[in-house]
């Protein structure tokens, strides 16, 4: 399943593999870490085909763990660490039977066996065809979080092919397939893995001057922090090539400032999900949110405005929810978009718009405007019911340097009744403490 991966760790065996604290890992002492792991799972009956838990990040053991856990056909079910305790039910969903932590400090693993006998018939379909598996879990922000039971070797297939490894930053989490993808890209090239201890502007900055990183994978909620922060002023960032930006759409207003401020880099959007694995795709241009995406092994159409997708990397299905899937194998994604030729241009989840008597409000516009007023540095836009037209926009902001609030929301107010159609501007704004954006870095609705 992984001995390709073996193969090509072999012939680089004196590289780097990975710099975790400080220090560099190479690809033959991880060689022997993942027979170290191997061992730890045949001592402790860690057995193949259960279902075990890894709360962690991208250190050398952790890493080693999952490459061990895949050859031993387990059931994988990623953690970022520290776990919130609003993840805590994502045990009983995906009816994990061992769990492993490993410290972040030491980076020693322990584990405990939880009373639960997993028999789940996608669990047992994996079971039955000898093939390892993933779990992974939706974020929850619109309901109950979903738990994808993927066939792991078919997610592994696209890295078999070379290509070629930048020096890039494990920005996204433990538990995010963006962060998996990011890890196995970069091991099935013999790069090195650069992990990250600390997610915030200026770590990230200080990280990428030490470690002369040459792509940058980011959300746009963290590209908007960037900016904000000014952190950029204090660090040589020159050794960026490419800022990738996914996982939610990116606001025009912060794209263009983003490339105003670093005009040498490539700016490139990326899309995956949970359910599918990621996409292979090109941006029109630096400053433009029309993307082509797909590749080998994905076909794609538009049904009533929204993206479907057909992959050979789809997940089995979800633990805890109802199909996904059209009759002929299409995933429906729930992105609304617009399409030019061979390019879409993401608008927003179809369960986000708000129905403003009849007429749809996307949020991504409407923040795309408010955040361009001056003093606004993070925004929300959500819908609060009205007995008359159905739903109103309403508006959570961060700013600073604010004098006097109501002036300032009045301000805003006239900015976006010229800049929007009238039943797009938001008829209440709130200026709040609490931030906007989740611990991964996303939009919080």
């Amino acid at each position: 399943m992984i001995q390709f991966l073996i193969d090509r760790f072999e012939q680089q065996a004196n590289d780097t593999c990975i710099i975790w604290h400080g220090t560099d890992i190479t690809y033959g002492v991880m060689l022997q870490k993942i027979k170290d792991a191997t061992k730890y799972l045949e001592v402790n009956g860690i057995n193949n085909g259960m279902v075990v838990s890894v709360t962690g990040d991208f250190t050398p053991n952790a890493i080693a763990l999952i490459l061990a856990l895949i050859q031993n056909k387990n059931i994988i079910v990623p953690f970022a660490n520290p776990i919130k305790d609003t993840e805590l039910v994502k045990f009983e969903i995906a009816e994990v039977e061992c769990k492993i932590r490993i410290d972040l400090e030491s980076d020693i693993f322990t584990h405990i066996f939880t009373d639960i006998k997993a028999s789940h018939d996608y669990f047992q379909q994996l079971r039955m065809s000898d093939r390892p598996g993933l779990v992974l879990f939706t974020s929850g922000t619109s309901g109950f979080p979903k738990g994808a039971v993927h066939d792991f070797s078919k997610l592994l297939t696209k890295f078999q092919t070379l290509r070629k490894s930048h020096r890039t930053v494990n920005f996204l989490l433990f538990d995010h397939w963006g962060g998996l993808n990011t890890m196995f890209h970069t091991l099935s090239n013999c790069g090195v893995v650069l992990a990250l201890r600390e997610r915030k502007p200026e770590a990230v900055c200080e990280f990428v001057q030490k470690y002369q990183i040459e792509l940058l994978p980011v959300s746009p909620s963290f590209l908007n922090l960037l900016i904000l922060s000014e952190s950029y002023k204090n660090y040589d960032l020159s050794s960026i090539k490419l800022i990738t930006y996914g996982t939610e759409p990116m606001p025009e207003n912060t794209l263009k400032k983003a490339k105003e401020l670093f005009p040498t880099v490539t700016f490139q959007q990326t899309y995956g999900l949970i359910e599918l694995g990621v996409l292979r795709s090109k941006s029109k241009s630096d400053d433009s949110l029309w993307v082509k995406i797909g590749g080998e092994g994905f076909e794609l159409r538009v049904v009533e405005n929204i993206l479907q997708i057909k992959a050979d990397s789809a997940m089995i299905g979800y633990l805890n929810a109802h199909s996904p899937f059209t009759e002929d194998g299409y995933f429906i994604t729930g992105d609304m978009v617009e399409q030019d030729g061979e390019y879409f241009k993401i608008l927003g989840r179809k369960s986000e718009i708000i129905n403003v008597g009849g007429e749809k409000v996307y949020p991504q516009e409407v923040e795309n405007v408010v955040i361009g007023y001056k003093g606004v540095t993070d925004v929300t836009v959500y819908a609060e019911k009205h007995p008359i037209t159905g739903n109103i926009v309403c508006a959570k902001l961060n700013v600073e340097n604010v004098s006097d609030e109501r002036i300032f929301v009045k301000g805003i107010k006239q900015y976006c009744k010229a800049n929007l159609q009238s039943f797009k501007v938001p008829v209440k704004i709130f200026i709040v403490e609490e931030k906007l954006t989740s611990v991964r870095l996303k939009k919080q609705r």
